[in-house]
């Protein structure tokens, strides 16, 4: 299933446009260290901690941007020509398709985090000095960023599958980004709103509120899963 997903977003640009997305999210810490350097160097905190408090908000943004415009492609391919009826025919569950496209789009979110963190690393090491520390300060971090990204992509992809028009998906899911972005961060339960959940840091945080955070991603995940599944079931039984 997983390798009929690739064959299907072959000549749809989702890969170069999350590439080039997370080469985008990449440039955000490497341009803001290169105009404003003096003025983060002498801030007394850890260097990634730095780093990621000036820049993260904002790739955090487009990391879930990127995957909210992938979950309305995926979806919006089986929608075109009836595809997704067709396939119904199949030997095929559609929570299978939905667990497919899932995984597709977490490999390519592992794929923009990885360009993300190489330039995190960059950056500590052209401007800091960096340690064994420091690069394991930043392992966890986009372990844990991907972790954080999972109730997204979910929820993205029930929003999608719930929406025949693409434009109706892709509006909620922007929507829902921005009304994240200015959600206050600091309040624990309006922090556990799904899109909100990937501007987490894990640097400078507590253990008991990364515990937390997990915890809630976990059960998010979990509660999307089955309201697909049921949803899935509702739509069968209604046709």
């Amino acid at each position: 299933m997983i390798g009929l997903e690739f064959k299907k977003i072959k000549h749809s640009g989702l890969f170069p446009t999350f590439v080039i997305g997370g080469i985008f999210a990449a440039l955000i810490p490497i341009l803001n260290m290169a105009v404003r350097s003096e003025i983060f160097i002498n801030l007394e905190m850890p260097p990634v901690q730095i780093l990621l408090k000036e820049n993260w908000q904002m790739m955090a943004m487009l990391n879930v941007l990127l995957i909210t415009v992938g979950a309305c492609l995926l979806y919006n391919i089986e929608y075109a020509d009836n595809a997704i009826q067709k396939m119904n025919t199949l030997p095929i569950k559609e929570f299978q398709l939905y667990f497919s496209k899932a995984t597709l789009i977490t490999m390519l979110c592992v794929i923009v985090l990885l360009i993300e963190a190489a330039a995190i690393g960059f950056c500590t090491q052209h401007w800091f000095q960096l340690s064994q520390e420091m690069v394991l300060d930043i392992v966890k971090h986009f372990l844990y960023s991907l972790l954080l990204l999972l109730p997204v992509i979910s929820i993205a992809l029930l929003i999608a599958s719930a929406c025949k028009n693409m434009w109706i998906s892709l509006g909620i899911g922007v929507i829902c980004v921005f009304t994240a972005s200015i959600l206050p961060a600091k309040q624990f339960v309006f922090s556990l709103f799904p899109f909100a959940l990937p501007f987490q840091m894990y640097a400078g945080t507590a253990e008991d509120i990364l515990r937390n955070y997990m915890i809630a991603a976990v059960c998010e995940i979990a509660v999307f899963g089955i309201a697909e599944a049921l949803f899935l079931k509702i739509r069968r039984s209604l046709k």
